[in-house]
């Protein structure tokens, strides 16, 4: 088992939102996504794969397929196989975003 300090690694970035790896596996994948305001993340989509995104601070819009919706700390929004999806920082303050998606493409 290991441990990750999220909170430690968040880091902003002016000219794009900011990936931010904490773990990844062979099944997935755990990133900190890091947003200004007026940044975000264009819709697409992973034919194998499941997707979610956990706001921890700020304020979001998650996008799924035609459908986006504000979601604010605590909350979840999950795509399913092939489904679109991209997120965004409506502002006006920084946003902290949860990712995970498995299985990880980048290990396919």
């Amino acid at each position: 088992m290991s441990y990750v300090d999220a909170i430690g690694a968040v880091r902003f970035a002016a000219e794009k939102l900011q990936k931010v790896g904490l773990f990844e596996t062979e099944h997935m994948f755990c990133d900190l996504y890091c947003l200004e305001p007026g940044q975000a993340q264009k819709p697409h989509a992973h034919a194998g794969a499941t997707k979610f995104y956990y706001v921890l601070e700020g304020r979001a819009v998650a996008t799924l397929g035609d459908e986006s919706r504000e979601l604010g700390p605590g909350q979840l929004a999950w795509s399913a196989p092939g489904e679109s999806h991209g997120v965004s920082n409506p502002g006006p303050a920084r946003c902290v975003l949860l990712v995970v998606m498995g299985p990880n493409p980048n290990r396919a």
